[in-house]
């Protein structure tokens, strides 16, 4: 196993490109045209306008699975295609959702709200007020974003009218939290000026808006230090059980929360970590370390279960719902009107439980779910009279198109098929296998590969390793056109006159929520390295199998994923012909300053802290980065509107770099879209195809 680079850095480094931490400063703006022309102008001379075409007619598709959410009688969808690239709200019916041809009906077209009010507005989603009978619903809370970024402005909406209300509810853009508190009030977390939001940037308040009060006038209800993460109030609608709920959020695993009792919150008696769910007249806890409770000792991801009224009046009597082992991890879970759904991952593949809270807690499998495939459940309405027991079903696979189903439980036939996703790509020949490399402290590492059947294992095949291993998430087999016309289709023929066929392969390293939360913990903070330790692993098994060697492997990876590659870059740039490197975390030293960058300090350390830049700096890339050294081509990419991670981080890598004498660097900056990197379909095309076209270049010798 090849040892890590883990030189000395300088703790306190002199930053000669801190002058580009000004997103849109004139002098800054021109320094990212600038080098946008570059690589333009270098992706000009490739595939790159076919390759976008191509995947845009993807992201296009009409023919596509159209997800929705049932309220009352109507099915809602938000929808992008060639002939509305900045989308439709929309609803249907049942009947209608389930014929060949569905008819919509439309509520919000935003290419028209955008060409009639001058914004470029990006959908953020809907909110909806529940009404008493629990069918009529009418009124929401619109999330538009001017830019695509986090922040976002919300504006109440009558669905029946297909108009905003006026005089509503309308909230300035900002990084708010809100909800509905009744039919005339709203809970409003957002900026309400100097010191009202948290050092991460998310709201540190929750007030009650009334309708028709000016913001500035709203009553505080809820408040969190300022050091924290954020605050977040919610009113649990469900009849019989109307309560409200506050969530003081510390950092991204330790949360305190509360009920309200009277005019008192009351905070449940129940360690930072755990997870709290709160369902009609059932708690759900899910702690994310092993927790000790009446001398039973609870795992880390185990889900335990017990009556709010019991457990918040001092009964510490709990029921286990699940318990981890070694190759299997609780991912999410739903309830039906009778039924709860555990969606599991086993060695990354999907398997699902039925439980029965009526019947002891029974547990049965739910019979859907192939190897090597990704498998969801959740409810299609817990409160509908008819289907409170319905299900959907998502079932897909690297080579498996999408299929939505929909299921009741509690009945002996299985779910049936509602919408399947076209075939997009050509597939034939094609197969997927799960490999487990040993990273550097013996821990096995599974990884999928999709590559043909016949592969020749000479070393000779582009290659493409994709990773994140981060904040829980969890990298899942799952069916995109975007990949395989972007990546699985490519062709080649090497000087030995043998076709080369793309390669694609997604890592499952720790970091990530693969395995539940110890997968996670293991490469926290100091322990950072194992996440990098386990992706080079994954690299050095796919050489030593003949599935590529270093000149035809190449990595990619978005957000905190950009970190990954930053650093595969910077500390293993022996193992790779080429990165891309999108929407990155890259400057360790002051991502804490850095948009929602002081957020993260709970899963990377934090830097101002003499003792913990000790282990930050050795996976901070910016500060890694070292003249003299031979790096892969490499390609790093972003967005000026993206709020949460940020463009500086990007813009000062590529200029360090290149002032250090890296000769293949190119960097590009879409002027929109957001943290995705776009804010349409074309825009996501293109983005993508800037990534797959630079790396088939250059792990196939053709880069200029």
């Amino acid at each position: 196993m090849t040892s890590p680079n883990h030189d000395a850095v300088d703790p306190a480094p002199a930053d000669e490109f801190l002058w580009l931490e000004d997103i849109y400063g004139d002098r800054q703006l021109d320094w990212v045209r600038s080098e946008n022309a570059v690589t333009e102008n270098l992706l000009s001379r490739t595939g790159f306008e076919q390759t976008g075409e191509r995947l845009l007619q993807v992201l296009d598709s009409t023919d596509r699975i159209p997800m929705v959410a049932k309220r009352g009688e109507h099915y809602y969808n938000f929808w992008r295609d060639a002939a509305h690239p900045k989308g439709l709200w929309r609803r249907t019916t049942w009947q209608n959702y389930t014929a060949a041809d569905t008819e919509w009906e439309v509520l919000l077209d935003l290419d028209d709200l955008s060409a009639a009010e001058g914004t470029e507005w990006v959908w953020g989603g809907s909110m909806f007020l529940r009404p008493a009978d629990g069918v009529s619903y009418r009124r929401a809370l619109v999330a538009l974003s001017p830019d695509g970024g986090d922040a976002a402005r919300y504006r109440e909406f009558d669905v029946v009218e297909r108009a905003f209300v006026p005089g509503g509810f309308d909230i300035p853009a900002a990084k708010s939290r809100i909800s509905w508190a009744g039919e005339d009030s709203l809970y409003v977390g957002t900026d309400f000026g100097p010191g009202s939001m948290t050092t991460s940037s998310y709201p540190r308040s929750s007030r009650i808006l009334r309708r028709g009060q000016e913001l500035k006038d709203a009553e505080p209800f809820f408040e969190v230090p300022e050091e924290h993460m954020m605050a977040v109030v919610q009113r649990d609608q469900t009849p019989g059980f109307e309560r409200d709920l506050a969530v003081d959020i510390i950092d991204f695993y330790n949360t305190r929360t509360f009920l309200r009792e009277g005019s008192e919150w009351v905070q449940l008696d129940v360690p930072l970590d755990v997870n709290v769910d709160v369902h009609r007249e059932w708690l759900l806890l899910r702690p994310r370390t092993d927790w000790e409770l009446d001398g039973a000792t609870h795992p880390a991801g185990s889900l335990l279960a017990a009556p709010v009224a019991e457990f918040t009046a001092g009964n510490r009597t709990v029921h286990r719902l699940f318990t981890p082992d070694a190759s299997t991890s609780l991912q999410s879970w739903s309830w039906t009107r009778d039924y709860l759904l555990l969606n599991l991952l086993r060695d990354v593949s999907s398997e699902i439980l039925v439980l029965a809270p009526g019947d002891g807690w029974r547990a049965e499998p739910l019979d859907a779910c192939p190897p090597l495939h990704s498998v969801d459940a959740y409810a299609v309405d817990d409160e509908d009279e008819e289907a409170g027991n319905d299900y959907w079903l998502v079932s897909t696979g690297f080579l498996t198109p999408s299929t939505l189903s929909r299921g009741t439980l509690g009945s002996t036939g299985r779910a049936e098929a509602v919408k399947t996703t076209p075939s997009l790509f050509d597939t034939s020949g094609l197969t997927v296998e799960q490999h487990f490399a040993v990273s550097a402290d013996g821990t096995k590492v599974p990884y999928f590969q999709v590559a043909p059947q016949d592969l020749v294992l000479d070393g000779g095949n582009p290659t493409l390793l994709n990773g994140y291993g981060g904040f829980e998430a969890s990298l899942t087999p799952a069916y995109s056109g975007v990949v395989g016309r972007g990546w699985l289709e490519r062709r080649t023929t090497d000087a030995g006159g043998v076709e080369r066929h793309g390669v694609y392969v997604l890592a499952n390293i720790r970091g990530g929520g693969e395995y539940g939360p110890e997968w996670h913990r293991a490469a926290l903070q100091e322990n950072r390295h194992r996440a990098y330790e386990d992706f080079a692993a994954v690299a050095e098994d796919l050489v030593a199998r003949g599935v590529s060697s270093r000149e035809h492997l190449g990595c990619t990876g978005r957000s905190n994923g950009g970190l990954l590659v930053g650093n595969m870059l910077t500390t293993y740039p022996h193992l790779f012909g080429a990165v891309s490197c999108g929407v990155p975390l890259l400057d360790m030293r002051r991502y804490t300053k850095l948009s929602a960058g002081y957020s993260w300090i709970a899963e990377y350390g934090d830097p101002d802290d003499p003792a913990q830049w000790e282990f930050v700096k050795t996976f901070s890339p910016y500060h890694l980065i070292k003249e003299g050294v031979s790096y892969p081509p490499t390609l790093i990419w972003t967005a000026t509107s993206d709020d949460r991670v940020g463009p500086v981080q990007a813009r000062k890598m590529a200029a360090r770099m290149k002032a250090l004498g890296a000769e293949k660097v190119w960097f590009h900056e879409a002027l929109e879209g957001g943290h995705a990197g776009a804010a349409d379909n074309r825009q996501s095309a293109r983005m993508h195809a800037m990534s797959y076209e630079f790396l088939w270049e250059a792990l196939t010798g053709r880069l200029a």
